[in-house]
């Protein structure tokens, strides 16, 4: 049980997650003025979470195995892997979330101006669908950056 306490990379990707969900709530504070506390557990955002956790888990590797090591080879590998699909098919996917609920949207406006007509299609309220799924890829840049900061402040604890 003692291996799992001290699993160094383990520790600095989860806590990488936790900074970077943690530090959305203040960014969004700033822009909008208002308090926004379930950003703690959403995806999308300043910074990316995702970013932070595989660079952190990366950078631990790296101190703790080696930079030549294969076990480091194989996170930075599904790091880029993790970090490409966040700035890319994440985000096109929340791209078409937001031209769906607009299509969404004007198609219950068009139901409720049919309510005039003697027939009545069944109307179903669709349940948006989550638009910010992916990220910009400066915050793919920053969550990467912060991991890297996170593991490197970790690291003295854990040698």
């Amino acid at each position: 049980m003692t291996a799992f306490f001290s699993n160094f990379p383990l520790w600095a990707a989860l806590l990488a997650i936790v900074i970077a969900q943690f530090i959305k709530i203040p960014l969004h504070f700033i822009a909008t003025r208002t308090w926004q506390w379930a950003l703690m557990f959403s995806t999308g955002g300043m910074p990316s979470s995702h970013s932070s956790a595989v660079t952190a888990l990366s950078t631990a590797v790296g101190l703790r195995e080696g930079f030549g090591s294969n076990m480091f080879a194989i996170s930075a590998i599904l790091g880029i892997i993790v970090m490409f699909d966040a700035a890319g098919v994440r985000r096109h996917a929340g791209m078409q979330a937001v031209v769906l609920n607009k299509l969404v949207d004007e198609f219950n406006h068009l139901l409720e101006g049919m309510k005039t007509f003697r027939v009545r299609p069944n109307q179903e309220k669709a349940k948006k669908l989550k638009e910010l799924l992916g990220h910009q890829p400066i915050e793919v840049l920053v969550g990467g950056w912060l991991g890297i900061m996170i593991a490197i402040a970790m690291h003295p604890f854990f040698t």
